[in-house]
């Protein structure tokens, strides 16, 4: 399939009637994704007091982080081909089940191996969901409210975004770390109920296998769609990960301050969704390259004058803004090219991002051990100027008629 998006879908899948769009649903799976990210954010918030109660190092105590990212990673492809002949819903439900039991776990955790077990079990429940959100989305709504759908789907990220890990480490100091994750199952509760009296019966209609996974591959708008993934993601992980040590070691800030913007970067996160949404229903790739351009020039202001407060701070609430345009960006872009193995596409793109986090984070540190703080941002500029490009020159064009 050529890289140009096509906007309907294929006769044996007829769109959505507008008069039938099942928002209620929809809002189901933004609490599904509220949930899962504000699991998957806790532990950094809860890290040392976790450590201590568990016996065990920081060090140690933070592969439970890496855990739910490496399980992710590879459920996010499996999950559709293991689950394929099964009605969505009923998957989506036990993927839900599942997140609820891996909070409870946590919550009860007396050493560090279970404390692990629930995190690999999050770490099904985040890739299978993920990979699947964007066909569902798919089925629940009109073709050319697909964007828009998706965009209200991810603010769940954006408001896990703002609220986990203050909340997380508030609650932590006043209860202990563990009534962190009770709330989180509580959450887990609320989501399953609504999704039992919201989402309807959702029939399997792709029939992914590893066959069909080669196949997406040979498609070059799939190829492009992954290669602007790693190029993006892992430009916005190299610079963001590490954006503390430059705060710290080239602007000075105060913690105070780090807090108050990092803040500032969760609220421009959750505009910038709603805004990436909005561009991405007319176009995911002039919301991409939006995004992307406006993030490497972010991180080129922060290599040239990151020692001012003022730009710093800027710069990094601008950021959260603009990454916001990514997650249904790319969302968008991939259900186009490939509407009718969606879950399978959604699979791969979910194991591009993984990929992509873990190659930003590993190449921005080794920028920073090297060349110090500016590092992250000096990747982050590399990076994202190629996938803008990238974007830019390949990306999907909205169908002619």
């Amino acid at each position: 399939m050529p890289s140009t998006a096509c906007s309907t879908c294929p006769p044996d899948l007829p769109a959505t009637p507008e008069a039938s769009a099942q928002w209620p649903a929809v809002a189901s799976l933004a609490l599904g994704v509220f949930g899962l990210v504000t699991a998957e954010f806790l532990p950094a918030s809860l890290l040392t007091a976790m450590a201590a109660d568990l016996h065990v190092s920081e060090g140690a105590a933070g592969q439970t982080v890496t855990a739910t990212a490496l399980v992710g990673a590879i459920a996010a492809p499996s999950i559709p081909l293991l689950t394929r002949r099964f009605d969505r819903r009923a998957v989506l439900l036990a993927l839900t089940f599942m997140l609820l039991l891996s909070n409870a776990l946590a919550a009860t955790a007396a050493s560090l191996p279970v404390l692990l077990a629930a995190r690999v079990m999050l770490g099904v429940a985040l890739g299978g969901f993920w990979s699947m959100a964007a066909a569902l989305a798919m089925r629940l709504v009109p073709e050319h409210l697909f964007a828009r759908a998706m965009s209200f789907i991810l603010t769940g990220v954006s408001i896990a975004t703002v609220c986990a890990a203050p909340i997380g480490a508030w609650m932590g100091e006043l209860w202990g770390w563990r009534s962190a994750f009770i709330a989180a199952g509580a959450v887990s509760v609320l989501t399953l109920v609504t999704q039992v009296f919201t989402l309807p019966s959702l029939p399997p209609r792709d029939n992914p296998d590893l066959r069909v996974l080669g196949e997406l591959l040979r498609r070059p708008g799939v190829r492009v769609a992954l290669l602007a993934v790693l190029l993006v993601i892992s430009g916005h992980f190299a610079g963001f990960t590490y954006i503390r040590p430059l705060m710290e070691n080239v602007t000075h800030l105060s913690v105070s301050a780090i807090s108050a913007v990092l803040l500032g970067y969760g609220i421009g996160g959750f505009f910038g969704n709603l805004a990436g949404g909005y561009i991405a229903e007319r176009s995911e790739r002039r919301a991409i390259v939006l995004g992307g351009g406006l993030i490497a020039a972010l991180a080129a202001s922060l290599l040239l004058a990151g020692s001012s407060a003022l730009v710093t701070a800027v710069a990094v609430v601008l950021w959260g803004f603009a990454f916001g345009a990514f997650p249904v960006g790319f969302q968008t872009w991939i259900v186009r090219v490939a509407p009718d193995q969606a879950e399978g596409a959604g699979g791969l793109l979910v194991a591009a991002f993984q990929i992509a986090i873990a190659s930003g984070a590993i190449g921005g540190g080794l920028l920073v051990d090297h060349i110090g703080a500016i590092g992250g941002p000096a990747f982050a500029v590399t990076a994202m100027t190629l996938g803008t490009l990238l974007t830019l020159r390949h990306g999907p064009r909205p169908a002619r008629a």
